[in-house]
């Protein structure tokens, strides 16, 4: 019994270590496992990380032949190279990459070395390009509008309603571009006009803008004379788009612009106080309504408007001038020539005001008997011309006025039998001249 008890005993131990050696195993199988899953997770996570890098790389070996082609203008290899990095990333090269691609498309299209179906493949696939730089390339969206607009009118030929929305839609996103653009929009205006839509009234404003940026190019006031049958007739169409729209400023400049080059200078004065109203310190607004005033002789406002122009601007000579004018209208002829001496003093020797200072002795002179008084003060005049003429001697109007005056100042004569001698200084006297309190010197 013993025996068989001990190998009872005996099966129950190994039995026993059996089960302690499985459960010693359990723990690292799960743990090789883990490890092994772990080292499979680190694996993939190195492969997806070899992929992007892979791709990187690829991208820029791409780009990097595209543009190597490009630098050396073989236009033609750097184009599918081009369409290559648009596949695979259309933004990371996007400052660079968006103008060498327009270039090298503008090459297939325009240049006789290119093939039929490379010319064809640019021209099919420009809309889409334009597309896609103004999406990722935004810095440059205004041009890319344009230059999109342009090719749908020279390469592709697109209906004159859709042209018209490219180039408007141009405009809109960057008034700033070139005058060329505005015309090539404003000739379709023009070319597809009927009575039937208002595109005839988007041409006047497109062209009133261009004649206001750009004031000495003849040919925007030109096409617009030729919209209409007489200016007359333009300067109401554009007071008839202020009546509509009465508190819009650009409107209400339009129509005084064109009301002053039609001589409507009483109309203009009424646009331009209703801008002064809502701009008061508008310098132009001033200038126009301060001449529109003269020209209809409304003195008083005139004068008024030039010297809110010199509180504005003191120190531009024009308005000092200006201002002497009127008063010289107004009969007012020694304030006109403080106003005169003024504007030379701020222009540093204007001698062109001193030249105005001269026209008041003379208007003096004009205006009494022709006397031995009234021969000094066109001598007056005459040395004030030439004081003029010695300050900027391009006046050549003053040397004209002195040549005019030649037989109306005193003869030697005039002097002798007076008893006056050569170096005596003759104050000018006088109840016609009384404002004048200068002297000349006898010859």
């Amino acid at each position: 019994m013993s025996s068989g008890s001990s190998g009872m005993i005996n099966n129950s131990n190994n039995n026993f270590k059996g089960i302690k050696l499985k459960t010693r195993i359990k723990p690292l199988i799960l743990s090789f496992i883990i490890l092994i899953m772990s080292q499979s997770s680190l694996n993939a996570s190195n492969f997806k990380d070899s992929l992007v890098n892979s791709d990187s790389i690829k991208l820029l070996e791409t780009y990097s032949l595209f543009s190597e082609y490009y630098k050396n203008e073989d236009y033609i290899s750097a184009y599918p190279y081009g369409w290559e990095v648009i596949a695979m990333d259309k933004s990371k090269f996007a400052k660079f990459f968006y103008h060498k691609m327009e270039d090298t498309m503008w090459y297939l299209h325009d240049s006789s070395n290119t093939t039929p179906e490379l010319k064809q493949s640019a021209q099919d696939s420009i809309m889409m390009f334009y597309d896609m730089a103004i999406e990722y390339y935004p810095v440059d969206k205004g041009y890319f509008q344009y230059r999109k607009a342009f090719v749908a009118e020279t390469w592709l030929n697109l209906p004159a309603d859709s042209l018209i929305k490219l180039y408007e839609m141009a405009i809109q996103t960057d008034p700033e571009i070139s005058n060329y653009y505005y015309n090539r929009l404003g000739q379709l205006y023009v070319s597809n006009a009927t009575d039937e839509n208002d595109l005839k009234t988007k041409a006047l404003d497109l062209y009133t803008y261009l004649s206001e940026r750009e004031p000495d190019n003849a040919t925007w006031p030109q096409i617009l004379e030729s919209l209409v049958d007489n200016i007359d007739q333009l300067v109401d169409l554009t007071k008839k788009n202020w009546d509509n729209d009465p508190e819009n400023l650009g409107k209400a400049w339009k129509y005084a612009s064109l009301a002053i080059r039609a001589g409507r200078n009483e109309e203009a004065i009424i646009a331009l106080e209703f801008l002064i109203s809502k701009s008061p310190e508008t310098i132009n607004y001033w200038n126009q309504v301060a001449t529109a005033y003269q020209k209809t002789e409304n003195l008083d406002k005139a004068e008024d408007a030039f010297k809110k122009l010199i509180q504005l601007e003191p120190d531009k000579k024009e308005h000092y001038l200006n201002l002497g004018i009127v008063y010289k209208d107004k009969g007012q002829l020694s304030a006109a020539r403080t106003q005169f001496q003024k504007a030379s003093e701020v222009g540093s020797g204007w001698g062109r005001a001193i030249f105005y200072e001269g026209l008041l002795y003379e208007q003096s002179a004009r205006g009494c008997s022709f006397d031995f008084e009234t021969k000094l003060v066109y001598q007056l005049a005459v040395e004030t011309y030439r004081r003029a003429r010695n300050m900027d001697p391009t006046l050549t109007d003053a040397q004209d006025r002195i040549n005019a005056l030649g037989s109306s100042v005193p003869l030697k004569e005039d002097y002798f039998f007076r008893g006056y001698k050569s170096g005596t200084s003759l104050p000018i006297t006088g109840g016609c001249f009384g404002w004048i309190g200068r002297s000349i010197t006898v010859p």
